[in-house]
């Protein structure tokens, strides 16, 4: 992590209470777009490792099929 410099301190410093907390949300706003930005990083490595993988395609009717077990398994029996 950076050092913050002296001068961006002096300048928050001379800043009124408003505008701090405009500052604040900006810096929380910039912190969630590089988490954002980092998870989809993330993300596109993992999917270039699933493409790698070279697995066979599955069906709408297996996808469909998948869905219906994940809610059957959910869903609780009636007697």
């Amino acid at each position: 992590m950076s050092t913050i410099e002296p001068t961006l301190i002096q300048k928050l410093q001379k800043l009124p209470a408003k505008r701090l907390a405009e500052v604040e949300d900006f810096v929380e706003f910039l912190a969630a777009r590089e988490t954002r930005a980092n998870a989809g990083e993330r993300l596109g490595e993992s999917l270039a490792k699933l493409d790698a993988l070279n697995l066979p395609s599955i069906s709408d009717e297996e996808i469909e099929a998948e869905i219906q077990a994940a809610r059957d398994e959910r869903t609780p029996r009636r007697a």
